[in-house]
């Protein structure tokens, strides 16, 4: 129990001292560079000087204050439109109409350190309430800045746990969306997001597939371009390098410059703060290197600092997103001439010195530009920390419950909590048009204007605007780009073109190049059959069924359809030989007719003699059915006409041969053979030989008949129009009918050689027959074998050489004898000196 006492005791002894701890300030304190008191504070971080010098670190005295030099035109204006924003309110009578804003701006120097310093200042304060206790409140309501996104982290990170409003003109990451980490920031310009996508935008629009990416090694750079390369990927736009520095790092910077230089892309995406793109811009000036796009944000695109005649050299033509341009009513006038007699520090005004401005040293950069206002009206930023400022009063009109004529209740203490809460709900318009509220990330609407850097007939330079992009609108909407009043790199008219590889034109497809992105690809031509009809095609499509590509290989176009024709070479010299056949046939019919009393015409039985020359003049026609386009009709005439005229021929010589035969077996004793082949068993024999062949031609007719067919797996590039069998069955049959009366033929006329020679024809009928098996033979592997339209003219081949075989063979040693011998074209000389022969003759 005496235990539990003493630690309760111990506990309240520590609380009451703490309670009372004096506050003091380690070190000199660090003063603002503007201030003023009021009812309410808003606080101010920006970069009005560029450069920090730090002071020597020897340990053996006390260090010097940090120096500052180079002025930040740009962060100045910022400032000022800040303090002008302020007294304009102040002046109000709706907006806070009793309450007076008091303001704390610090400048940072663009360096880290002092923008904790400086957000330390902002804080604490230098006042720390009677007796110096520590009161535990922080003398800010909200705080505006800062201009870069790294130093708005650090600051809101800092500012965070205490729940202190930070609004930010332009700190544009898209990382201080997350408002898990930055629940107590806000912005007046819109998230890097969107910029990132519009940078990707304009590419894609602009037709450019191929570019290098720069980048500041911050977190504005390395964020905004981690965004940037994601979506260029999604729109199959390539990055050929991806490099990023940072303003403390020459060497990195050295390496980028030689990057772009050796790079083949023409056109440069800059992802790069306001100071880095300064000295990367004289880097570039100094080594000479022009003829690359640039394609710029908005921390630098509209800034006058860098467009200069030496730097348009090389950045002539740039081209990038802006900030919406404002003008605010009533700042160029102040900014040149109250803002110096009423809110500069150490000005010659009596009574205008800031109770911090202990050392007027620090101001004398700054009072070199009382008398410079050119840049007054192009700093486009200005109307953002004017939109900060009125946010910032328009939450706390709500939270001091502030009247027109009744004014606020000043009584009301206050926390910046407060603030953020009220500032999530505002929505109001200011004298400029514009709406300001913020969405639920801390951000505003995405609006930026697309600006071009050229120079004007009488050697001027400006930010020509040619575009805008609205974030708000449709993907397909949100862009609108005025192509021709754009001036590119080098004061061109034409777009510059950066690409990895040329497009592959219709007819060819894309092939990566081994190891290189996706831009980089080789066109390959389309393979036959294939095409491709579009610009940069992947992949070529088959052409279908009866199609083929053509030459060019972008379309599809009908195969040719082939077949052997009547107009082509090798069909006009087929119909030649088969009406030459049919001529030579008809001239020997009328020679024969002509001499048919004579004893070598009537030896040689004239009535088949004459039934085998027409056969034979019907199997020189039948040749022609083969030539020209199949039809229906034709394809069933073809083969059947070519069957039965074949086997009426053979069968004719068959008949001839057995009466041969028979005419020599007649002439043995009490041989009565010829009775039973005289002239009626002839004719019979041929009737029923052709019968047998007309029967199997109906039989194939009837139940699968020749019919036209598209032959489209010899050639793929071409149609076979050829004439299915049906049945290769029935076609067989055919073939190997005639093929059994040809053999069977060639047997006998065989056996009957030795006979007498005077009028002997077995050897003649003999010779033609195998003349006819030999080309039959070997058509039927040409048959097999040959393409298209050469399997139709084999088989002509087939059927011209045999008719043209039986032909000559029978026929021509008779006509021989006819025109040139008819000495021996007598009875004496047919029937010779034996009496067997003559016999014979008399049976024949």
């Amino acid at each position: 129990m005496l235990l539990f006492l003493y630690t309760v005791l111990l506990f309240h002894h520590l609380h009451t001292k703490v309670e009372n701890t004096l506050c003091r300030i380690m070190g000199d304190p660090n003063y603002p560079l503007f201030s003023k008191d009021g009812d309410v504070t808003i606080g101010g971080i920006f970069a009005i000087h560029r450069k920090e010098t730090l002071p020597s670190f020897k340990f053996t005295q006390k260090p010097q204050p940090l120096s500052c030099s180079s002025v930040n035109l740009r962060d100045f204006r910022l400032a000022q439109t800040m303090i002008f924003a302020i007294q304009e309110i102040n002046r109000s009578e709706s907006l806070l109409p009793n309450i007076s804003i008091g303001y704390i701006i610090y400048d940072t120097c663009g360096s880290r350190l002092s923008t904790m310093t400086a957000i330390m200042g902002l804080m604490n304060g230098q006042d720390f309430g009677p007796g110096n206790i520590c009161n535990g409140q922080s003398p800010l309501h909200a705080i505006i800045g800062e201009s870069e996104t790294s130093a708005t982290v650090i600051l809101s990170r800092t500012t965070g746990p205490f729940k202190i409003p930070v609004i930010s003109h332009s700190s544009s990451c898209e990382c201080l969306s997350n408002r898990k980490d930055y629940p107590s920031f806000f912005r007046t310009i819109s998230s890097d997001y969107h910029q990132s996508r519009a940078l990707a935008s304009i590419v894609k629009h602009l037709g450019w597939s191929w570019v290098g990416a720069v980048n500041s090694d911050n977190d504005y750079g390395n964020n905004g371009m981690a965004i940037f390369l994601k979506t260029v990927q999604e729109e199959g736009i390539c990055v050929e390098y991806s490099v990023k520095f940072y303003r403390t790092e020459p060497e990195k910077l050295k390496k980028v410059v030689d990057t772009i230089q050796k790079g083949t892309a023409k056109v440069i995406v800059a992802f790069v703060s306001f100071v880095e793109m300064g000295l990367l811009i004289e880097q570039l000036s100094i080594q000479n290197i022009t003829g690359f796009q640039m394609i710029g944000v908005e921390p630098w695109i509209t800034a006058n600092t860098y467009f200069t005649p030496n730097s348009f050299h090389a950045m002539g033509g740039s081209l990038g997103f802006a900030v919406k341009k404002n003008n605010i009513e009533g700042f160029a006038e102040y900014a040149i001439k109250p803002f110096w007699d009423t809110a500069f520090p150490c000005s010659e005004s009596e009574g205008n010195y800031s109770q911090y401005a202990l050392s007027c040293s620090r101001y004398e950069e700054l009072l070199a530009l009382k008398n410079y206002n050119e840049d007054v009206t192009e700093h486009r930023y200005s109307s953002n920390v004017y939109k900060a400022v009125y946010a910032v009063a328009h939450s706390l009109h709500s939270l001091l419950k502030c009247k027109e004529q009744e004014g606020c209740e000043k009584g009301l203490t206050i926390q910046p909590h407060q603030v953020v809460e009220a500032l999530k709900k505002i929505n109001f318009a200011i004298k400029t048009g514009d709406r300001v509220w913020f969405d639920s990330t801390g951000g505003v609407v995405a609006l930026y204007e697309v600006v071009n850097w050229q120079r004007d007939s009488d050697g001027s330079f400006q930010f020509k605007s040619v575009g805008y992009y609205d974030a708000s609108l449709p993907t397909y909407q949100n862009l609108d780009l005025n192509i021709e009043n754009i001036i590119w790199t080098g004061g061109q008219l034409e777009k510059p073109r950066s690409v990895c590889s040329e497009s592959c034109p219709p007819g060819t497809r894309k092939a990566a190049q081994k190891g290189r992105p996706v831009c980089c690809y080789d066109c390959i031509p389309c393979a036959e059959g294939e095409i491709s009809n579009e610009t940069d095609s992947i992949n070529c499509k088959g052409c279908s069924g009866e199609y083929w590509s053509n030459a060019e290989k972008n379309k599809c176009v009908l195969k040719a359809v082939e077949f052997l024709s009547f107009t082509e070479i090798m069909g006009i010299v087929l119909v030649f030989f088969s009406l030459f056949g049919v001529g030579i046939t008809v001239l020997v019919a009328i020679l024969f007719y002509n001499n048919k009393d004579t004893p070598i015409v009537k030896a040689n039985n004239s009535e088949l003699s004459f039934l085998l020359l027409f056969s034979l003049t019907l199997c020189f026609l039948c040749s022609l059915t083969f030539i020209g386009r199949p039809t229906e009709w034709s394809c069933m005439l073809r083969h059947t006409a070519f069957g039965i005229t074949f086997v009426l021929c053979i069968s004719c010589v068959l008949g001839k041969t057995i009466v041969v035969l028979m005419a020599f077996k007649a002439t043995l004793p009490g041989s009565n053979v010829m009775k039973w082949f005289g002239p009626a068993q002839q004719r019979l024999s041929v009737l029923a030989f052709t019968l047998i062949q007309v029967l199997i031609c109906v039989l194939w007719l009837t139940i699968s008949p020749p019919f036209p067919y598209k032959n489209m797996k010899y050639y793929k590039e071409k149609i076979i129009l050829e004439c299915s069998l049906g049945s290769t069955i029935g076609f067989w049959a055919v073939l190997s009918y005639i093929s059994l009366l040809a053999l069977l033929c060639f047997i006998l006329a065989f056996l009957a050689r030795t006979l007498p020679d005077n009028f002997n024809e077995a050897k003649f009928i003999t010779f033609s027959m195998l003349i006819f098996c030999a080309v039959w033979i070997t058509f039927i592997p040409a048959y097999v074998s040959s393409p298209g339209k050469f399997t139709v003219a084999v088989e002509i081949f087939a059927i011209l050489a045999s008719s043209f075989g039986l032909l000559f063979c029978i026929f021509a040693p008779k006509c021989h004898i006819i025109l040139l011998k008819p000495e021996q074209n007598t009875k004496q000389h047919v029937m010779g000196k034996t009496a067997s022969t003559s016999l014979a003759l008399k049976a024949y």
